[in-house]
């Protein structure tokens, strides 16, 4: 059974920093792409990057400069390195993987939330 947890999310301050991980088991991810998102309570879910079976990686606008994914292939796992951090990216942060890199996701995480106090 394939199994993405999130790990890592906590109340921060301000102008603080988190890193968030991703661990997958049940299958290896090594040549699938792996998102990020998040959702605040009453709002869509945001897109917010994404990392090539290569690590290659794209951002949103919203987090360009501040946050930053990573990948270890050896560990199947994902990280959201998070800086500079505002009361607004206050969510819950989610991670998903897509298995033939075409766009769609096919397994999700349950999701930690991050918490930012200003």
């Amino acid at each position: 059974q394939v199994q993405l947890v999130e790990s890592g999310g906590g109340l921060v301050q301000a102008g603080g920093s988190l890193r968030l991980s991703c661990a997958a088991s049940g299958r290896s991810f090594s040549s699938s792409a792996m998102g990020w998102f998040r959702q605040a309570p009453g709002k869509e879910r945001q897109f917010i990057g994404r990392i090539t079976w290569s690590g290659s990686t794209n951002y949103a606008n919203s987090v360009k400069g501040r946050f930053t994914i990573s990948r270890d292939n050896a560990k199947n796992t994902g990280y959201l390195e998070m800086n500079s951090l505002k009361p607004e990216d206050t969510a819950v942060y989610l991670c998903a993987v897509d298995e033939d890199g075409l766009g769609g996701y096919d397994y999700w995480g349950q999701g930690t939330q991050v918490t930012v106090s200003s």
